[in-house]
């Protein structure tokens, strides 16, 4: 009975495990279709995100101008993981005009590296935010003051790269955009979707570089 039961657990890790994988590649090939084709190099974490530790990260620096920096552990199976009203599950992703250089990741003096250092706390924060709440396009973020490296830190999300139909989508990719305040609370009192057009007829729609004047 014992060695039954030990074959069948064996069995379905194996399975689960064929899964994942099979999910991973097809998780990739979609988001090169939204992003553009992956960089080769990841930021591994040390400890696992699976085991509590901090993300690793994927880098897109073939689609729009700079790099697109994404996660792919919010989703580990399809339709399971990290949800909203838009997609049955998704990936974050956050955009910078600075051009990729993972040499300069961990050197804050550097343009890459300060906007990097930014970019990797909200993710991690955010990722793990997203495991118990629903984080919808057009919805905005602040962190509290008292957080090291986000303490303050203002955000709105949007679904990019989505399909022109509204139709709720099995995957996606939730942009995470850093604004001012100014533009937060202008989103809160007139909605996110007004922001996120405004950010576009400026010209910066979808990254997080504050280096700009506010568009409110």
């Amino acid at each position: 009975m014992w060695n039954w039961l030990k074959n069948l657990f064996s069995r379905k890790k194996e399975y689960d495990e064929a899964a994942a994988e099979a999910w991973y590649d097809e998780k990739s090939r979609l988001m090169e279709s939204i992003l553009g084709k992956e960089h080769d190099m990841v930021m591994h974490a040390m400890i696992p995100y699976a085991l509590g530790g901090a993300l690793d990260l994927y880098y897109f620096p073939n689609g729009i101008e700079g790099v697109a920096v994404a996660t792919k552990e919010l989703s580990e199976v399809p339709g399971e993981g990290s949800t909203n009203d838009w997609f049955d599950c998704y990936e974050l992703a956050m955009f910078t005009r600075e051009k990729l250089s993972l040499k300069d990741a961990h050197h804050e003096e550097t343009g890459f590296g300060a906007i990097h250092t930014k970019i990797n706390a909200i993710l991690n924060c955010i990722a793990r935010y997203s495991e118990q709440a629903r984080l919808n396009p057009g919805e905005t973020c602040e962190f509290p003051e008292d957080m090291d490296t986000v303490g303050g830190k203002c955000l709105i999300f949007d679904g990019y790269g989505t399909f022109d139909n509204a139709d709720r989508q099995p995957f996606g990719i939730l942009a995470v955009i850093e604004v001012f305040r100014q533009e937060m609370e202008f989103a809160r009192e007139n909605g996110g979707h007004q922001l996120i057009e405004r950010l576009k007829a400026a010209g910066h729609y979808p990254y997080s570089d504050l280096d700009r004047e506010p568009v409110v």
